[in-house]
C-alpha cells in the first residue's frame, strides 16, 4: 500500500460517513513499519487489538496518532492500555475497569456467540450501575454476514441501549457494514481492510 492510496481511501470514507462519526483505523495487521504509511496518509485515531502491540507503536510512533483499543482488553493489561489510549473500545469486566485510568465504551454481547466477548443485555443495567470507571457509550460486534444489511438490528438495539441509559458514543461497524452503523447512529467506524486493500 502507498500513502497516496491510503489517504484517497480514508478521505473518501471520511467525507461519506460524515464529520459526526470517527474512523478509526484497525491496525491489528499493519507491521509496525507500515504505520509510517497511515502518518503520511493522514491517518488520526488508530485501533490496535493487541496491549503488547499497542506498546510497541506507541513507542516509535508517540503521539503522532489518536490511541484506541478495540481488542479484548485484559485486567492485567489495563493500566497499560490506559496510559496510551484515549479510550477503549471494548470494556466488559469490572476488574478491568477498576484498573483503567482512561475512557471507555462498555462491549455488549447482542449476538450471544459464546466466542465473542461483552456484558449480555440483560446484565448491562447492572453493570453500568457498578463500573468504577468513566463509560461514554457502547460497543457491539454483530456476527459475520455477507450482507451488510443483517447487521442492522445489532446496529439498531444497541443504540436503543444507549439512548435508555443516557449514552452518547456508539462504536460500531466495520469495512464490510459500517455504511449502515452510520445509519443507525454509529460515532466511531473501525475500518481496516477498506483502507489498506480498496
Amino acid at each position: 500500500m502507498s500513502p497516496d492510496e491510503v489517504r484517497d481511501r480514508y478521505q473518501r470514507i471520511r467525507a461519506e460517513v460524515g464529520p459526526r462519526v470517527t474512523v478509526v483505523a484497525a491496525t491489528k495487521y499493519v507491521s509496525l513499519e507500515d504505520m509510517a504509511i497511515l502518518l503520511e496518509a493522514g491517518v488520526e485515531v488508530v485501533g490496535e487489538n493487541r496491549a503488547q502491540d499497542l506498546e510497541a507503536k506507541h513507542a516509535v510512533h508517540g503521539d503522532a496518532f489518536r490511541w484506541h483499543f478495540i481488542g479484548h482488553l485484559q485486567s492485567r493489561k489495563a493500566p497499560l492500555v490506559g496510559s496510551i489510549c484515549e479510550l477503549v473500545h471494548s470494556l466488559d469486566s469490572e476488574s478491568a475497569a477498576r484498573r483503567l485510568p482512561a475512557p471507555a465504551l462498555v462491549q455488549v454481547n447482542l449476538s450471544g456467540e459464546e466466542t465473542k466477548s461483552g456484558v449480555d443485555p440483560e446484565a448491562l443495567g447492572t453493570f453500568l450501575a457498578r463500573c468504577p470507571g468513566e463509560v461514554r457509550g457502547l460497543s457491539t460486534m454483530p456476527p459475520l454476514a455477507a450482507d451488510p444489511e443483517a447487521s442492522r438490528p445489532y446496529f439498531r438495539r444497541l443504540r436503543e441501549l444507549a439512548e435508555a441509559f443516557g449514552l452518547r458514543e456508539l462504536s460500531m461497524g466495520t469495512t464490510q457494514d459500517y455504511r449502515v452503523a452510520v445509519e443507525e447512529g454509529a460515532t466511531f467506524v473501525r475500518i481496516g481492510s477498506a483502507l489498506w486493500s480498496g
